[in-house]
């Protein structure tokens, strides 16, 4: 039995190849992998113990987002500190870190400007939390959808079509982000359409908040009630738009909301008798009179 341990002491002491001074043999290796599934377990166990901390208790400080940065954040560093260990095992010497800090400020002057900034970006976004996992979006580039994942380089926006967009960090430091959703759930949208000219306003109003009231979700509580406002003259019809609140559910669905609220207005303007016009022009032919005349020939009788 110790001369099978001391035999495989000696293989595994054998090096395999030899990378500059430093000998790589199946020992390093094996530890080296060790290290690398210690960090794993340890960060998806703190991981899960923090989100479980979180949902016990709701009254706790750290709430689902904050969970998020920290746990992304003990990540980093628990790998960090597992790579720095692994090296300092492998005989790698660790003050040549400067060295290749230098040749790593090289290589981002030449070309991995954009990486580096989109890590930096990474950053401040988890630590200053402007943005969170659940926040629904619309950035200048045309991007509209939730936030479903932040990570150091990116982050991924699904939109309502259930489409996975990559953008880069970047874009949420150096452009308009339109946040939704970041310090209200609630949120008021406002639904154009036009009824023909000769309306009751008052009947208009009641077909009006009665769609409205027809569609769960909305908001009604004091000073944020739903309102229908008379907002222009239009070539063929009144504009009205339907002013209401909504809650997080339809506030992250725009086009399917608006499409709600329209199908219920038209059935209740249908219901009151209230036409919805549809463009139209007069046409006004002026009749003249037309002579003609005739000319008669003469008629010369035959000799």
């Amino acid at each position: 039995m110790i001369d099978t341990l001391h035999h495989a002491l000696i293989f595994l002491g054998e090096p395999l190849m030899k990378i500059g001074g430093t000998r790589v043999t199946l020992g390093k290796l094996l530890v080296l992998c060790l290290i690398a599934l210690f960090a794993r377990v340890l960060t998806t166990a703190l991981e899960r113990g923090l989100r479980e901390l979180a949902r016990r208790n709701h009254h706790a400080v750290l709430s689902e987002s904050s969970v998020y940065t920290l746990s992304r954040i003990l990540r980093y560093v628990i790998w960090t500190i597992a790579v720095l260990t692994g090296l300092n095992y492998a005989g790698i010497n660790l003050s040549n870190i400067a060295l290749i800090g230098g040749a790593v400020g090289v290589g981002i002057g030449f070309g991995l400007q954009n990486i580096f900034s989109n890590f930096v970006s990474g950053i401040v976004l988890l630590l200053e939390q402007t943005l969170k996992v659940g926040d629904y979006v619309d950035l200048a580039s045309g991007v509209v959808g939730r936030v479903s994942e932040i990570n150091v380089r990116y982050t991924r926006v699904t939109t309502n079509d259930s489409v996975d967009i990559i953008v880069p960090n970047s874009e949420f430091i150096n452009g308009r982000v339109t946040n939704w959703t970041f310090g209200d759930q609630t949120r008021r949208i406002h639904v154009p359409f036009g009824v023909a000219y000769g309306t009751d306003k008052d009947l208009v109003r009641e077909a009006g908040l009665a769609a409205a009231r027809k569609i769960d979700g909305i908001v009604e509580t004091p000073g944020r009630e739903p309102e229908v406002w008379l907002v222009g003259f239009g070539d063929s019809s009144l504009n009205f738009e339907l002013v209401l609140w909504v809650g997080p559910r339809l506030a992250t669905a725009p086009t399917r909301t608006q499409a709600l609220f329209l199908w219920e207005l038209e059935t209740e303007l249908g219901l009151r008798g209230i036409e919805i016009p549809f463009p139209q022009r007069d046409l006004h032919i002026r009749s003249g009179t037309l002579r003609v005349q005739a000319v008669a020939a003469d008629e010369t009788p035959a000799a």
